[in-house]
């Protein structure tokens, strides 16, 4: 007979008997077992880095030693968080480099793990050369720490993507915040270094792009005053230096930090000071606190025990396209995420407001770029007002037209 309590049981929800299905009612079978979970997938991420030098004493600025592992590592809980709900696990092989081991050896040391995602925090040439190494192994590498637009230009290469923003990148941010500021007209002082000419051919690019003036053009010639201990006799002729020059701002192109530091407040006309120091454009700033990033600033401190810099925020955002990607495929497999990458499809939340994207032209990650100082954000781009036909990210570095990339 039908149990008086069958309606109010079903009216509450309640399970029972007389709400279960047939198949539900059934009890199991004597010597069934219940079916295995599928075992996690691993997922290794090689990191090749060359170690900071110890700072002097007296550069409070200079880089850590763990500058980008820090970042790294970060990404891999992050991923591994996520991990858990899709039976996924990360893990980091990192390899330093030294006096006698190149970057090639240490690739095909990883990959003769196994491992097919290689992070290189390294120079443009050994980026090149690894991924040339690396290449017919399905090994997809992400070029973290070189901005050299040759590397999405003529240097391209189909199984590198690059985080850090091209120097066309960088300069571009400057000029849209230049032109925004009504700061017109240039004076561009670039260093010894090529680093420093690259940078200054890559701003002269942006004037032209955004219609701004370059008033004046020298070079400094004064040698490492900012690393200076203290006053030096060529101080009164880096002043005089800056003398007959009609400009709005000063525009540095000293990529090894040897002087530009020291032209602030020393021009004879009080002018700002812009490019690789005093005003930058740069992926990332303690003071960038918005779209979440505070809680990325929190946890990086409580696990690296220091600020967050550029390069961890790089070499983190290289780990997470690899673990949001194998989040949205449902799968680790390398061979299905490496033309994902650069797929409409795939974005990559990275506390900038809008998620980010990999150009499919020259695998540049697309990202706001942050104008700030050394203790505050000063603004973001790309600007108000700066329209494109895809998305305004895209009004930052090469576009499609311009590009000189073609992958195979």
């Amino acid at each position: 007979m039908r149990s008086p309590l069958a309606p109010l049981a079903l009216i509450l929800g309640l399970g029972g008997p007389w709400c279960l299905p047939a198949t539900a009612q059934e009890p199991a079978r004597s010597g069934e077992a219940a079916a295995p979970a599928p075992a996690a997938t691993e997922t290794r991420v090689g990191l090749i880095y060359r170690p900071e030098l110890a700072p002097s004493s007296y550069d409070a600025e200079a880089a850590p030693e763990d500058e980008g592992v820090a970042g790294a590592r970060m990404a891999i809980k992050d991923n591994n968080t996520t991990g858990r709900f899709t039976r996924q696990t990360y893990a980091l092989d990192e390899i330093a480099l030294d006096a006698t081991k190149g970057a090639v050896a240490a690739a095909e040391d990883l990959t003769g793990r196994g491992i097919k995602f290689l992070v290189l925090a390294l120079p443009a040439d050994e980026v090149v050369a690894v991924a040339d190494a690396v290449k017919g192994e399905g090994v997809t590498v992400f070029n973290v720490a070189a901005p050299d637009d040759r590397l999405r230009g003529a240097d391209c290469r189909k199984n590198v993507f690059h985080v850090v923003p091209s120097r066309a990148m960088q300069t571009d941010a400057l000029a849209q915040f230049f032109t925004l500021m009504r700061w017109r007209k240039m004076f561009l002082i670039t260093g010894p270094q090529d680093g420093d000419r690259l940078y200054a051919e890559a701003f002269k690019n942006s004037a032209r792009k955004f219609n701004l003036k370059i008033a004046a053009e020298k070079p400094w010639t004064f040698g490492p005053l900012a690393k200076a201990r203290g006053d030096t006799p060529t101080r009164s002729e880096a002043m005089v230096f800056t003398r007959g020059v009609d400009y709005d701002l000063a525009i540095v192109a000293d990529e090894a930090n040897d002087w530009g530091d020291y032209v602030p407040f020393r021009t004879v006309d009080p002018r700002p000071v812009a490019g690789t120091q005093g005003l930058i454009a740069t992926t990332w700033h303690p003071t960038l606190e918005t779209w979440g990033a505070a809680q990325a600033q929190n946890r990086f401190r409580r696990q690296a025990g220091r600020l967050m810099r550029p390069l961890d925020y790089q070499a983190w955002a290289a780990v997470r396209s690899i673990g949001e990607a194998a989040t949205q495929k449902k799968t680790a497999d390398p061979a299905v995420l490496a033309p994902y990458f650069a797929e409409p499809a795939f974005s990559l939340p990275a506390y900038k407001g809008v998620s980010l994207t990999y150009r499919p032209w020259d695998h540049q990650l697309r990202q706001p770029v942050i104008v700030v100082q050394p203790k505050a954000m000063v603004s973001v781009a790309p600007e108000q007002g700066f329209t494109h036909q895809r998305t305004p990210l895209d009004t930052l570095g090469i576009d499609l037209p311009e590009t000189t990339c073609k992958f195979p």
